[in-house]
């Protein structure tokens, strides 16, 4: 497994996590493939799937950890959240702040990404020795609110998730966001069993964020 610094720095470095949602083994199978084939190795499961756990099992069976980097969302207790890392998970992202959440992950060695909406709750992640705050919804902000919260946190580092599209992914890159969770813009093409759409947007995430990055000279972990 990944030490919590390799997988932080390949999660800011590739600058997306898919947001999958899939209802068993060989759909997830089938995605991630699609991701990876479109350079997004940053994958999460959500917890809102029936047998979460053993899908996260069988992706981390299959692949080899320098191929993907695998993670658990929708992580609600400290239960889920050993059971998501015992099953193979290297990362942990939570809907809200827990702070028993984050000690589970310091336990196991595993980042935890934590959802916040507040400077309290983002200094406090960071106190407890969270590296990347996943903005949560981002939607109800858009990207000039990642410029606000730098302003009196200016080493914050934000992964905004909900209401990422390619419409405006360069736009919360440019704000200063490390990366950005995406899920249905993503991945919605599965629902109908187009995997190849989600390649190609894929792709285009990638293009955005990297053009973005060299346009506004933006290191990949800010």
């Amino acid at each position: 497994m990944k030490n919590k610094s390799a997988t932080i720095n390949q999660i800011c470095e590739t600058g997306i996590v898919s947001v999958v949602r899939a209802e068993n083994s060989e759909k997830g199978f089938r995605i991630v493939d699609a991701c990876l084939e479109g350079g997004i190795n940053a994958i999460e499961i959500t917890f809102t799937i029936p047998n979460a756990q053993t899908v996260i099992n069988d992706l981390a069976d299959k692949y080899l950890s320098n191929d993907i980097i695998l993670g658990a969302g929708t992580v609600m207790d400290t239960e889920t959240a050993r059971i998501a890392i015992l099953s193979g998970a290297q990362y942990i992202v939570t809907p809200y702040f827990n702070e028993e959440i984050i000690k589970m992950c310091n336990r196991y060695g595993v980042p935890c990404i934590p959802g916040v909406v507040t400077l309290k709750e983002m200094v406090e992640a960071m106190e407890l020795g969270v590296d990347i705050l996943k903005l949560f919804p981002g939607e109800m902000f858009g990207p000039s609110i990642i410029k606000t919260f730098k302003g009196p946190l200016p080493h914050v580092q934000l992964m905004p998730t909900g209401g990422v599209s390619l419409g405006n992914v360069e736009e919360w890159i440019k704000s200063g966001a490390v990366a950005v969770g995406v899920g249905n813009s993503l991945t919605s093409g599965a629902n109908q069993g187009d995997y190849a759409s989600i390649t190609e947007t894929g792709k285009q995430f990638i293009q955005k964020i990297t053009e973005a990055r060299y346009r506004y000279k933006i290191g990949s972990s800010s």
